[in-house]
């Protein structure tokens, strides 16, 4: 076995956090991939792994050496995509993340598309309600909301959203209409945890920070489960609005203080720069801006004063 496919094998176990779950991966046998670590960590004289009964976690060498097979393989299969001309052609594996909420709703659709334009390239969707490591976590394209902090991709704006109060029309019958935030602090809040951006909840009043503590009643760590239980007229909840565009649509659910919300948030389809862009990504981004920039949702009106 070539120090390549050891590499490939100790990323899969530190990945997959287990040995068995790395060979289902690799479609290799488990005592292979026994056998690789422990050659791998034997030529280099240092534990990799650290492993119990229940258990496996990287070591600090093993932390640092999974970096390195990051960026020597990444480097490796660049190389190979050069040679093959993907660099003209699309072609390869080609790797998007996104939150989960927003993949399920956007992006999922528009990978089937993409996919059967371009027949020759191989995708895989991380859809994950955290700020992913592009370096770290091998990603090639990355749809973000929000404001970008970082000064190694490059972004381009395909739309804004909204941060959102929002409730069903038997909730305000119940309890009546908020005027203002204050009034939220004797509300049934339904929060989720699944980002900052909506268990933090800022406000604005002419330009000024409105800031406010809110015990909500009930916290739930996905997006849509908080939507379900405002459908259901329990509560207030926060969304971004292309979260429930449908159901304010449909009249399921009202937007409320919108003379209060802070400004709208950016979406931005973000990667790495790069002086050669493979042509995967090139036309992956091209073709996401089109489709999300000409998306009415993602446009959503002004706040009403």
């Amino acid at each position: 076995m070539d120090r390549f496919q050891e590499m490939q094998i100790f990323m899969a176990v530190a990945e997959e956090e287990g040995f068995a779950a790395a060979a289902r991966r690799l479609n290799i046998s488990p005592p292979s991939v026994t056998r690789a670590i422990a050659a791998m960590e034997e030529r280099i004289g240092t534990l990799l792994l650290s492993r119990t009964t229940r258990s496996l976690h990287l070591t600090e060498a093993g932390q640092r050496y999974l970096e390195d097979c990051r960026r020597i393989l990444s480097e490796v299969e660049e190389a190979e995509e050069a040679a093959a001309g993907s660099y003209s052609i699309p072609c390869g594996n080609l790797t998007v993340t996104a939150s989960v909420l927003f993949g399920e709703l956007y992006i999922a659709p528009l990978l089937a598309r993409y996919l059967d334009q371009f027949p020759s390239v191989h995708l895989n969707a991380l859809l994950v309600d955290r700020v992913v490591n592009m370096v770290d976590e091998g990603i090639d394209v990355a749809i973000r909301i929000g404001h970008l902090h970082e000064n190694n991709q490059h972004a381009i704006k395909v739309g804004e959203v909204r941060q959102v109060i929002c409730a069903a029309p038997a909730y305000f019958e119940r309890y009546g209409r908020p005027l203002h935030p204050a009034e939220l602090r004797s509300a049934n809040i339904v929060m989720s945890s699944a980002s900052h951006l909506l268990s933090d909840w800022q406000f604005e009043s002419d330009g000024n920070p409105l800031s406010f503590r809110f015990d909500p009643r009930l916290v739930v760590t996905a997006n849509q489960a908080a939507i379900n239980v405002a459908c259901l007229g329990w509560g207030i909840t926060r969304v971004l609005s292309y979260q429930v565009a449908s159901q304010v649509a449909a009249g399921e659910l009202e937007v409320v203080l919108e003379a209060f919300e802070p400004p709208a948030l950016p979406i931005q389809v973000v990667y790495l720069k790069n002086n050669r862009v493979p042509a995967k990504v090139r036309t992956f981004v091209d073709f996401l801006a089109e489709r999300l920039g000409n998306d009415p949702a993602l446009r959503p009106v002004g706040k009403r004063a």
